[in-house]
């Protein structure tokens, strides 16, 4: 199954709480890169390991992360 995860990372403030859910380790904070208010955003560091179980998005106070099964 193809996946494809999105994030706004211009809205992201790197809270975590993505990373702490994410059953396969697919999501992690992106420390080469800063958003425009300053923090670091999520990102999918394997996405070919994610089985879109979508906790993610759903855990994410700010709804920045889109799961699409493909």
């Amino acid at each position: 199954m193809a996946v494809q995860i999105l994030f706004d990372q211009d809205r992201c403030k790197g809270c975590e709480l993505c990373t702490a859910v994410c059953p396969r380790g697919v999501i992690r904070i992106d420390s080469a890169v800063t958003n425009r208010k300053g923090y670091h955003p999520a990102a999918a560091a394997e996405p070919d390991r994610c089985v879109a179980c979508g906790n993610c998005a759903r855990i994410c106070p700010d709804s920045i992360i889109t799961v699409i099964r493909l």
